[in-house]
């Protein structure tokens, strides 16, 4: 029985940065590698459909509408309660 390593990428990616970080590079060096990482990441990215995007605005937009009538709902419920209790004894909204 054999000892097989499954490497999908053909090299094992932490060996390959341990490999670069323990060389020394200077500033500009840093900087290029920095920028081939980058470009590496962005080229994985997917960018969402325009339905996707329309549909995940609107589920933000209507999320924010909700949770903006919580807070302005628990607002108006204790201002009236702070209003009660340490103003003019009332329970309204004018002062």
């Amino acid at each position: 029985m054999s000892n097989v390593i499954d490497e999908p990428g053909g090299e094992d990616v932490v060996a390959k940065a341990k490999r670069e970080r323990a060389e020394k590079r200077g500033p500009f060096g840093r900087f290029a590698l920095f920028i081939r990482q980058v470009l590496n990441e962005l080229s994985k990215v997917v960018t969402p459909t325009r339905r996707e995007l329309i549909t995940y605005t609107l589920v933000v937009l209507v999320f924010v509408i909700i949770m903006m009538a919580i807070v302005s709902g628990l607002d108006i419920v204790f201002g009236s309660l702070v209003n009660f209790l340490f103003g003019t004894g009332n329970l309204g909204a004018g002062g």
